[in-house]
């Protein structure tokens, strides 16, 4: 095994790591806005929202990553108007695709977690809250999100590092993330082992930063990290502005 090589194949495999990143923030964000609204359609009680919200999220739970990626991928090509139309030169990098892949992927998984995390708010809360006069608003704010985030962090994590390994099958349609620039250093070096190695340590250190991450949002969401938000706060507000003088 050649280290040296291993070492060489890093600053490749960063620029990789940009383009997953990239990726996976892209479609973080529209696959949490997309599963906000798939976990409440869920939650409504009407079937003619419920039964939609269920059969997307059966669908793309029970379908392989890769192949979900290699039909969104060929979907334009059924569709001739698009290849002609004046848009096309701007929408045609497989990168949209597999981003849209990916946040149509994870929004099935988030909406479950989300789901589940709503509904593990422990019923008593709520009602106690409501017999104190709260309002249907007031008890969203200060009951349920704070409670069913608490519980949802560590299963969002997860599924944020699930996205991060399933990124990997981007790279079967020509995108040059992490893995594929992996695939590139074999081509080019013909050595089975060493790409693998490095691509697989720079995966660790995206997930040790996201499981730090999660952690530190975990504390947050604890009485004793709000209190901590709240000291580091007014530490700031007593900090004297940047030419004044504090006497």
């Amino acid at each position: 095994m050649d280290a040296d090589l291993i070492i060489r194949a890093i600053p490749g495999l960063i620029d990789g790591a940009a383009v997953t990143g990239t990726m996976i923030g892209f479609s973080l964000l529209i696959g949490l806005v997309l599963a906000i609204a798939l976990a409440a359609m869920r939650l409504s009680g009407k079937p003619w929202l419920n039964g939609p919200a269920y059969a997307y999220m059966f669908f793309f739970r029970g379908t392989p990553l890769l192949v979900q990626i290699f039909l969104i991928y060929n979907l334009p090509g059924l569709f001739e108007d698009l290849r002609k139309s004046p848009i096309w030169p701007l929408i045609r990098d497989p990168i949209y695709w597999a981003i849209l892949a990916l946040a149509l992927n994870t929004a099935a998984y988030t909406a479950e977690i989300i789901r589940g995390a709503i509904l593990a708010v422990p019923a008593n809360e709520i009602e106690a809250a409501r017999a104190m006069g709260m309002s249907r608003w007031m008890v969203l704010r200060r009951i349920m999100v704070p409670h069913a985030l608490r519980i949802s962090i560590p299963a969002y994590a997860n599924e944020v590092i699930l996205l991060l390994k399933g990124s990997a099958l981007v790279s079967a349609i020509s995108i040059m993330d992490i893995a594929g620039q992996a695939q590139r250093l074999y081509a080019r070096t013909y050595a089975p082992f060493e790409p693998l190695i490095a691509a697989g340590l720079v995966y660790l250190a995206i997930t040790f930063i996201i499981t730090r991450l999660a952690r530190f949002g975990e504390y947050m969401t604890t009485p004793e990290g709000r209190r901590w938000w709240r000291r580091i706060r007014y530490l700031r507000s007593r900090e004297p502005e940047p030419g004044l003088n504090p006497s």
